[in-house]
């Protein structure tokens, strides 16, 4: 899939959804409720797209657990449906997280370390609803990849440029000036020089646990270990 770029050419517009539009969303808003419905005790959250409405064909399921969490206990609640597990660490200085492949399309992603305000700030910036706003057909406005602000409406969604109204924005995901700032400044040079990859991405075998993958990674990467040690793990 194409990647999608950042634009800046116009101040605001609106979007009205065609029958299949809906459809689509109504099919993968149904998918995750049934995953969520299996991690209710863990207070799962829809993040992104699904979360904010303005989803296409390929579009994907992303279903986070905002909270560290043994990873046996997930993966008992997804019995059955659970496919490739890797842990990931986009950098460095990012939140350590594991991350379930139900499918070609649907993850399930946790911390695996005490995540800070801020790390949970992301979700918010790109949108999120917990499971009974989910049943109860809410949507969040959220800022996309290519950072436009999605603000649901009842025949689509409102779209406006992030770049010049962070404080408005902010303030419309209830999430830190700060945030905005930075997500602008990460997606605006992914735009310009792309994707630098990512810093952990690796696979757990199918013998062992999140927890124990961690602490080998640990044992041979010091980012890893100061990390968990600044979390107090």
């Amino acid at each position: 899939m194409p990647r999608e770029k950042v634009v800046n050419i116009w101040d605001e517009r609106e979007v009205i959804y065609s029958p299949e539009r809906w459809r689509y969303l109504r099919e993968k808003r149904e998918k995750a409720r049934r995953i969520m419905e299996r991690l209710r005790d863990f207070d799962p959250q829809i993040y992104g797209s699904v979360a904010r409405g303005d989803v296409r064909r390929d579009s994907d399921i992303d279903i986070f657990i905002p909270y560290r969490t043994p990873g046996y206990l997930i993966e008992l609640a997804l019995e059955g449906l659970v496919g490739r597990r890797r842990i990931v660490m986009a950098t460095p200085w990012h939140l350590i997280k594991g991350v379930i492949e139900v499918d070609g399309e649907t993850t399930v992603t946790f911390p695996l370390i005490d995540p800070t305000d801020r790390e949970l700030e992301f979700y918010r910036w790109g949108g999120s609803i917990d499971l009974e706003g989910l049943k109860a057909g809410k949507r969040a406005p959220g800022v996309n990849k290519r950072l436009i602000l999605i603000i649901p409406t009842e025949r689509g969604h409102v779209e406006r440029e992030v770049v010049g109204r962070e404080s408005e924005v902010a303030r419309t995901l209830g999430v830190s000036v700060d945030i905005v700032t930075e997500r602008v400044h990460i997606l605006r040079r992914r735009d310009s020089i792309g994707r630098t990859g990512i810093y952990i991405n690796e696979e757990v075998p199918d013998w062992m646990g999140f927890e124990e993958a961690l602490k080998l990674i640990a044992d041979r990467d010091p980012n890893v270990r100061r990390k968990i040690r600044e979390r107090g793990e």
